[in-house]
């Protein structure tokens, strides 16, 4: 092969990518536009009739904690304040190794209650479970140490009394009303098993008491760049999946579920590098082979805050670690992969994900490769090079900027003209070096996947907006 027809070839496999993947988007972003739109004029009849008022299905709420000192009581405290008829609160001590159980104990006096517990799905053996004498619904239940939060989830699981279950980080601010709208696709369509809800970047918000006093914009580029990245991926990403039923993620940090199902599929994989996508995986396996009608949704208000990482290292380890759990996930539930019973997961959404999300860096990196290459040896066509370039940055502002005005014309949480100036100056920064940065990083997740390695789990540095208040 001459290098002109390398350079040839090279050009219309990265065009092929590149149309590939931006159709895809640009599809998600009608769907979800089309979506959101609907959801929100059936919102507003929701709210004004409250419906669903007396049928209100109890939820228990399960918190796993490992050495959350700085945060648990603030955490605890405000989710017991949750405005939703009927909740219990399962707080389960992963085995922590600093003084969570013991502050615990001294902020809600608790005792020691000798109540049967039944290991339904596997975990770690449990020491005690401890109730409050002055709190009804709140609850304490203290492991040993699993490594991950999939096992002290899943103690939490044998745990609780109630028919849905929803699992929350003990670092994410819920707003009060979150229950009473995650809950709201279990009401209206009983084959609903899972709905997970809109997570956003608490970094720069005052938070008091637990509780979301005011939103703002973080003064860290890095989470800066991310809640321009939240909100691509949760008011497109998840919402363009939701309405043909190919949602594969239901974000660990908010999620609820139909209690008996989780537990049919065996609760969370402690094994999993990205527990929450493997077990929506899992449940899209199980209803398929039972051939059981199910609904996986999501649900678009943003009901839950979290905390993201300010540094490089600590993103670094996150996205390795995300591009890792995708690998691990989709692989673990394989016989998904074009099953002739499994309709758009099948056909539809895991393609699109192992092409463009899975193997997407490796195209990607070797896009940026092939270009200096060529560059370097004379065999570039600058005029060429530069249109595509502009178009794909185009494009990439495109998305990012259409979710903004989205989440403007929509729910409005950044209302300061200020706020949206930066948020519109971040989405076209971010095509400028970051982007490029999370494709390596992705890379690296892909390589460590396929390697068979094992993700060490860090601790992530927390930003001061969701510490308790002294």
């Amino acid at each position: 092969m001459t290098a002109q027809e390398f350079v040839l070839a090279g050009q219309w496999f990265f065009l092929a990518y590149f149309v590939g993947i931006n159709l895809g988007y640009l599809l998600q972003n009608v769907i979800a536009a089309h979506g959101i739109r609907r959801y929100l004029q059936t919102s507003d009849q929701y709210e004004a009739e409250n419906v669903f008022s007396a049928l209100d299905i109890p939820i228990s709420v399960v918190v796993p904690a490992y050495n959350e000192s700085a945060s648990i009581i603030m955490s605890v405290k405000a989710m017991l304040q949750l405005e939703y008829p009927q909740y219990e609160l399962v707080v389960v001590n992963d085995g922590s190794s600093d003084d969570t159980l013991e502050k615990l104990i001294d902020a809600f006096d608790l005792q020691e209650f000798p109540e049967a517990y039944r290991a339904r799905v596997d975990c770690k053996p449990v020491r005690k479970i401890y109730r409050s004498t002055r709190i009804r619904n709140l609850r304490v239940v203290d492991k040993e140490n699993g490594g991950s939060k999939a096992d002290a989830s899943n103690a939490g699981i044998n745990a609780c009394r109630y028919p849905l279950i929803c699992v929350v980080d003990a670092d994410s601010v819920l707003q009060p009303d979150s229950l009473r709208r995650v809950v709201r696709p279990f009401l209206e369509d009983p084959t609903t098993v899972a709905v997970g809800g809109t997570v956003r970047i608490a970094n720069g918000c005052t938070v008091r008491q637990g509780f979301l006093e005011k939103v703002g914009l973080p003064t860290n580029f890095l989470a800066l760049v991310q809640v321009v990245e939240y909100l691509r991926a949760f008011l497109f990403g998840r919402m363009g999946w939701s309405p043909i039923n190919g949602l594969l993620i239901i974000s660990g940090a908010f999620g609820l579920f139909h209690k008996e199902t989780l537990i049919e599929a065996g609760g969370f994989n402690p094994e999993a590098v990205g527990e929450d996508m493997e077990l929506i995986l899992r449940l899209h396996r199980l209803m398929k082979e039972k051939r059981k009608p199910y609904r996986i949704t999501f649900v678009p208000d943003p009901v839950c805050w979290t905390d993201a990482p300010e540094n490089l290292k600590d993103l670094k380890s996150q996205r390795v670690r995300w591009q890792h759990g995708l690998g691990q996930s989709l692989m673990l539930n394989k016989s998904l992969i074009l099953n002739s019973r499994g309709g758009t997961v099948s056909w539809v959404a895991i393609p699109f994900y192992m092409v463009f999300e899975l193997f997407g860096p490796i195209v990607e990196v070797a896009g940026y490769v092939f270009i200096v290459v060529c560059a370097f040896m004379g065999w570039l066509s600058w005029p060429e090079a530069l249109l595509f370039l502009g178009l794909a940055i185009g494009l990439g502002v495109m998305l990012s900027t259409s979710a903004i005005m989205l989440e403007e014309l929509s729910f409005h949480m950044y209302p300061k003209f200020r706020q949206l100036c930066v948020l519109y100056s971040i989405a076209i920064i971010e095509n400028f070096g970051f982007r490029q940065l999370t494709a390596i990083w992705r890379l690296q997740g892909l390589i460590r996947w396929l390697r068979g390695g094992k993700h060490e789990w860090e601790t992530i540095t927390r930003s001061a907006s969701l510490m308790d208040e002294p």
